[in-house]
């Protein structure tokens, strides 16, 4: 699938912080469960969109902290950026859209003479976004008063309050909804509409993504006072928005099975693979399902048992390689013989191990050509590969499993591993 142009089968569009992203969750398993769920079933033919009112600074920020996918597209500083993919190349047509009417000197001028309002951070200042805190009890008052302000300048703004704190100042035609409505657009434009589209927000910034028609709505278990009041006074009709029982990305995972917009069982919540069949195995879900399996092991959180690395040795071609990225190219079977002494090394200790971006081309009638990131973290310490890895189908279709042939591994820039020997897979 070509990415941005062909329909994706659901498109998932969620704010990061306390939605994607539980801060309270020291584990991060809500989103690791999360994670697993969309590489296994859905990055091949689907779009993850992150819309956040973090600034492209404070985005890789959180990306450096958390373990995050790397979404297809990425809106920043309240819907005044749009990007694309890994590189994040800017919509260039959505700078124009918002250059209308705006006058962001003014704006920060005028804004100024509020002594209510407090300059945020030099990083959260963007072309298209001015941002400021605002006592709670002070903010309905001086939103009324800058708006009439900016509306005698002949100056279109949109001033969002939200997070009980922040007071961002927009062009009228911003916002995290006016930039997924651009986006939707766009893609119909293209013939390339998305066949589903749930949106995922916990605050008040994120009120229009729910504004948008035929989409489908989750309000996180932990929804801010802010964003419920919206959907009181808007929205409490509307079957297709449900304010989840379930916190941040937990929450996202109820809402696809509440709303059947696809599988919603995460393949990190299968305690034994052996009895857990697929309805449509692909070869993304097998890279899930294998380092899933290489985290419980070195945790003990399977059992230690000689039948579970058969069952490993038999998923693998007895000629198939391994290359460390060291460069040492290495016996696939053998490594497997190999996990026997980790057995549990990471038992009791913070040790999580997941997937990202995975990706498979089809090179022969039965075989697949797989590119992902590998990640590791390990206490504070986070190590990274690029992953390549060549597959095939067991028997004529690919519900009889998989056999891997080749694996090759080169390091991430900047997550190297310190000890080769520690780098198993």
């Amino acid at each position: 699938m070509d990415r941005l142009k062909a329909p994706a089968r659901l498109m998932i569009v969620s704010d990061l912080d306390h939605t994607m992203v539980d801060h309270h969750d020291t584990e991060n398993l809500s989103l690791l469960r999360f994670n697993s769920l969309w590489e296994a079933n859905y990055r091949h033919d689907s779009l993850l969109v992150f819309s956040t009112g973090r600034s492209p600074t404070l985005y890789k920020e959180l990306r450096k902290e958390k373990p995050m996918l790397t979404p297809d597209i990425t809106i920043m500083s309240v819907g005044t950026e749009i990007t694309y993919g890994n590189s994040m190349v800017p919509d260039d047509g959505w700078v124009e859209v918002l250059n209308k009417k705006w006058d962001r000197n003014v704006v920060k001028e005028e804004a100024s003479k509020f002594s209510e309002l407090k300059l945020q951070a030099e990083t959260e200042q963007r072309p298209h976004k001015v941002s400021f805190y605002v006592e709670k009890d002070k903010a309905q008052a001086v939103t009324k008063a800058l708006s009439e302000v900016y509306e005698k300048h002949g100056l279109e703004v949109k001033i969002i309050y939200s997070g009980g704190m922040d007071l961002d100042i927009l062009p009228q035609g911003a916002g995290k909804g006016q930039a997924l409505a651009y986006l939707l657009k766009k893609f119909k434009t293209e013939g390339s509409s998305p066949v589903n589209t749930l949106v995922c927000g916990d605050s008040g910034n994120d009120a229009e993504l729910f504004s948008i028609p035929e989409v489908y709505g989750v309000m996180v278990s932990n929804a801010q006072e802010e964003l419920l009041q919206w959907h009181a006074e808007n929205a409490k009709g509307n079957t297709r928005i449900i304010h989840a029982t379930e916190r941040c990305a937990a929450g996202i995972i109820q809402a696809i099975g509440h709303f059947k917009l696809g599988p919603n069982m995460p393949p990190r919540d299968i305690a034994d693979f052996s009895d857990y069949k697929l309805e449509n195995p692909n070869p993304g879900h097998e890279v899930v399902k294998f380092f899933l399996f290489y985290e419980k092991w070195r945790r003990a959180e399977v059992e230690n048992s000689a039948v579970y690395l058969a069952s490993l040795k038999a998923d693998c071609c007895p000629s198939g390689t391994f290359v460390h990225p060291s460069g040492v190219e290495q016996s696939l079977p053998e490594c497997i013989n190999g996990l026997r002494s980790s057995y549990g090394d990471k038992q009791g200790k913070q040790f999580r191990v997941w997937v990202d971006g995975v990706l498979a081309t089809q090179v022969g009638s039965d075989t697949w050509l797989v590119k992902f990131d590998k990640w590791e973290l390990s206490g504070e310490e986070r190590h990274a590969t690029k992953t390549t890895a060549v597959i095939s189908s067991k028997g004529s279709d690919v519900s009889y499993g998989f056999t891997w042939i080749r694996v090759h591994q080169t390091w991430y820039k900047g997550y190297e591993g310190k000890d080769d020997t520690t780098w198993h897979f």
